[in-house]
């Protein structure tokens, strides 16, 4: 698990030594990806430079150092992630070619398919996580690639006339020539989902690279400052995946429950291969829970387990984490996270993310990942099982809601949503007992009433700013998958478009951003087992009522953990790592907040609608409206950029 980095100069003029103390600027930029060792690779033929930051998870001698050279001397190779089916590819190698491998790590593994098999067929055969930059020494040609869900960083764009490339964007930011210019129109869609959907970039002339998508960089035929998105190619989908796994529908249903058991006990144990100590994230909920049964399972001793908890009533889940983790003999630990230990995180942020990134959940996820690295290198977390088994709210109770919507007639929808919006979600929840979240899910039922199809449905459960290109001065919302027609598939249901609309875009660009920068931050590998292609093929060969059933979701995954797990541990409703920030911005992270929203700073930016914000701010602090989620969305931009842009 590491941190990758290079560029290519076309800048006619350049100087070798110059070129050297840049990438070695970029790679040093990256020490936290990889702090064990680091090392740049120069062409001594052309302006190109790539580099490498380790952590070391397997193999920690030096034949596991990168940048690494294939055997023939073609290649050059900066890998960041893990190969889970190395040893198998290695075999065959070995097998066909009779190839003498220096060491034992998937790096070289890898290098030698590419050698052998060329890049994107060596590419399919992957399984794991990974952001490949493979250099070709011959045709002088740059290929990267990102794993098919995601989970690795890839971003890449021109700093001037300098082809740039890295994990992260504070890697481009290191080539002097870098324009810090922010990207309206990605600025536009951040508003709207509080994060930048790939494969664009808050920063003008920079792209991340898509999941499941791989470049090949002629330097022959690039030419800086160049668009480089329709460079991007897709070596695997997952619509073509999803319908490959929907023409073979799984016939008999009795056996589901031991055989989707068996395949996430294998998908856990190889990710439980480490040179270095290992632990799990244990939240308390369905598929954390559910992965350390299986690791325990595999363990010959307790595995370590990390959760945090809040002192807010209805926030907590830590309670739950303790019981399941003293059920499963688990060596358990857990942490509080209070609006003073935020408050000391939130400064953080905007370094660790590098774009503006507004999932309050990095928080904890931040805290329980610093709280782990003290004992282990290596964790497992329960993240993909919400998009593939129905494991988000909206998919049970958004059909529910959508069906609702369809028996009042279309003219009353729109004054019947104004009028419920007259009340605050504060209030709403106090006229329910005050359940902290029921005045929310009440006003997200008003913004679905005007409503006339699933997508707009859709995007309205995932929106922050319901109407972002009023609040985006000069901004417009680029294509994203769930409104491309060439991404539909047919066929399916609302819950199942929802569940597959979640693995387009919010699964990769917030909690696989989220969980990789908060981890990597720290130093820390996260792995996560049901983000496993075996696992993603056999869950959409399956029909909807084992994914939901009864009104719960993740109905299959349940059956699993209550034969670890005793029922009533189970059986609760789904929290997450939900954060108190309504009440923080109203407490002990006003000053805070009310400094980044100054009126005159906001105004001078140029970038926002800025009165509808400060209204909304006030309505907060009111207590007349609940609007954590739309100006949390405002303050982390407004952070990054005081931290990146206003420098």
């Amino acid at each position: 698990m590491c941190g990758i980095t290079g560029l290519y100069s076309f800048e006619p003029r350049t100087n070798r030594q110059e070129l050297h103390r840049i990438g070695k600027a970029m790679t040093d930029s990256l020490i936290h990806r990889g702090p064990d060792s680091g090392d740049i690779w120069q062409d001594p033929d052309v302006p190109f430079v790539i580099g490498h930051r380790r952590l070391s998870i397997l193999d920690l001698s030096e034949c596991g150092a990168q940048p690494m050279e294939s055997a023939s001397g073609r290649y050059m190779i900066a890998f960041n992630g893990e190969i889970y089916n190395f040893k198998e590819i290695r075999a065959e190698i070995k097998k066909n070619y009779n190839h003498n491998f220096k060491g034992h790590s998937d790096t070289e593994v890898i290098l030698a398919g590419f050698e052998y098999w060329g890049f994107e067929d060596t590419i399919e055969k992957l399984n794991g996580m990974f952001a490949i930059a493979l250099w070709d020494r011959k045709a002088k040609a740059l290929f990267l690639a990102r794993d098919r869900f995601g989970k690795k960083p890839l971003y890449v764009g021109w700093a001037g006339s300098t082809l740039v490339f890295g994990s992260e964007t504070k890697a481009l930011a290191a080539q002097p020539d870098f324009r810090r210019d922010v990207n309206r129109d990605a600025l536009t869609s951040y508003m709207r989902f509080g994060y930048v959907p790939a494969p664009f970039c808050i920063y003008d002339q920079v792209w991340q690279l898509p999941a499941g998508h791989m470049m090949a960089l002629d330097t022959y035929l690039l030419r800086g400052g160049q668009d480089l998105k329709p460079l991007m190619s897709c070596y695997w989908s997952h619509k073509d995946a999803l319908e490959e796994a929907r023409e073979n529908p799984i016939e008999n249903l009795e056996t589901i429950v031991d055989e989707f058991e068996e395949i996430l006990s294998s998908c856990v144990s190889e990710r439980m291969i480490s040179d270095v100590p290992l632990g799990a994230f244990l939240s308390g909920g369905i598929d954390s829970s559910s992965v350390v049964a299986m690791m325990q399972k595999h363990s010959d001793k307790p595995v370590k387990t990390y959760t945090i908890g809040f002192n807010e009533e209805g926030f907590n889940e830590a309670e739950y984490a303790k019981q399941i983790a003293e059920h499963l003999g688990t060596e358990h630990y857990e942490l509080y996270l209070d609006p003073k230990k935020a408050l000391d995180i939130v400064p953080k942020m905007a370094t660790m993310y590098d774009e503006p990134f507004a999932d309050v959940s990095s928080l904890p996820t931040y805290l329980v990942s610093e709280f782990a690295r003290q004992d282990v290198t290596v964790v497992l977390s329960g993240d993909g099982g919400d998009e593939m088994l129905g494991g988000y709210a909206r998919h049970v109770t958004g059909p529910k809601a959508w069906n609702a919507v369809n028996n009042i007639p279309a003219p009353l929808r729109g004054p019947l949503s104004q009028m419920i919006k007259t009340i605050s979600p504060t209030m709403w929840s106090k006229l329910r007992g005050g359940k902290p979240q029921f005045g929310t899910h009440v006003h997200k039922f008003a913004e679905i009433l005007p409503k006339e199809i699933e997508g707009d449905v859709y995007l309205s459960f995932v929106t922050h700013w319901q109407t972002p290109k009023t609040m985006v001065q000069d901004g417009h919302e680029r294509v994203i998958p769930l409104v491309d027609p060439e991404q539909q598939i047919d066929g399916l249901s609302f819950a199942e478009n929802m569940m597959y609309w979640d693995t387009l875009t919010y699964l990769n660009g917030d909690i696989l951003t989220k969980v990789d920068r908060a981890s990597m931050a720290v130093s820390l590998e996260a792995r996560a087992p049901l983000l496993d292609r075996r696992i993603y093929d056999y869950a959409w060969r399956l029909p909807m009522d084992v994914k939901i059933k009864n009104g719960k979701g993740k109905w299959l995954l349940r059956e699993v953990l209550k034969k670890h797990v005793p029922e009533d541990l189970i059986e609760r409703p789904k929290q997450g790592f939900c954060v108190p920030i309504g009440d923080w911005l109203r407490g002990d992270l006003r000053d805070w907040a009310e400094d980044l929203l100054d009126e005159r700073i906001l105004r001078d930016q140029g970038f926002f609608n800025y009165p509808e914000i400060l209204k909304a701010w006030e309505e907060h602090q009111k207590g007349r409206g609940n609007h954590a989620m739309r100006l949390w969305t405002v303050l982390c931009f407004q952070d990054w950029y005081r931290q990146w842009v206003v420098l």
